[in-house]
């Protein structure tokens, strides 16, 4: 039986990035930095399949990062995903963010935190199962790093961009007795690793017309009211 093939793309951070899962085997591929994921994702996207020798025809699914992240990212990874998945006549697989982030923590319970920009951080925590692997033991959420919740217990292990960006956060980890695995963002890779598990396991994929990206919060940027109540410029 021929080994299954998933594309995944991801761009919900500054990191873009895409990748290719084929036989438990990935390959990756960055986006250049200080260029925009819409002008260079799909170029890369079409350098990967080239170099590996795959079609768009031979694909079995298109994974994307649906987020949390930043909005015009996820709109990009979520849209190319669904075009091209359209193109291919293939399902697609939306996978989170910080589950990108936890299957590339090496934790056995972890505590995702993403910088959510305006003060605020993405946060979700995951614990590790044998057969498959990280899950989420609870939603996704959004608050400033004083209020993000930290999990009871011990065995916790912090990944991500947040407690870099907010030292208070930080902080807190380490009060809590709360390890932290810094440099940790959403990959392509991961997100074939996780989506490529979840066919496996007989999950089936969305039809292209009914995905979407996981924004959690509704609000691009703040008011000028807003931003002067903390000292900001208007």
């Amino acid at each position: 039986m021929r080994a299954m093939i998933v594309l995944a793309l991801e761009t919900s951070t500054e990191l873009g990035t895409c990748a290719l899962w084929r036989a438990g085997t990935v390959d990756e591929r960055r986006c250049p930095p200080g260029q925009p994921h819409s002008e260079t994702l799909l170029p890369l996207v079409r350098e990967l399949l080239a170099d590996s020798g795959v079609a768009f025809a031979e694909l079995d699914a298109i994974a994307f990062g649906a987020g949390p992240g930043a909005f015009t990212g996820l709109r990009i990874a979520c849209g190319l995903a669904q075009g091209l998945a359209v193109g291919a006549g293939v399902p697609v697989v939306p996978v989170g963010s910080l589950d990108a982030m936890a299957e590339t923590c090496s934790g056995e319970r972890v505590l995702a935190l993403l910088d959510a920009r305006m003060g605020e951080v993405y946060s979700g925590c995951f614990t590790r199962e044998a057969a498959t692997g990280l899950v989420p033991s609870g939603d996704v959420s959004v608050a400033p790093p004083e209020a993000v919740a930290l999990p009871s217990g011990a065995g916790w292990l912090a990944c991500g961009n947040a407690p870099a960006a907010y030292p208070a956060l930080a902080q807190r980890l380490v009060a809590a007795g709360i390890a932290w695995q810094p440099g940790i963002l959403p990959t392509a890779g991961a997100v074939a690793a996780i989506a490529a598990r979840r066919l496996a396991a007989g999950e089936a994929g969305h039809d292209p017309a009914d995905a979407g990206p996981l924004y959690v919060r509704d609000k691009v940027a703040r008011t000028i009211a807003e931003r002067l109540s903390v000292g900001g410029r208007a």
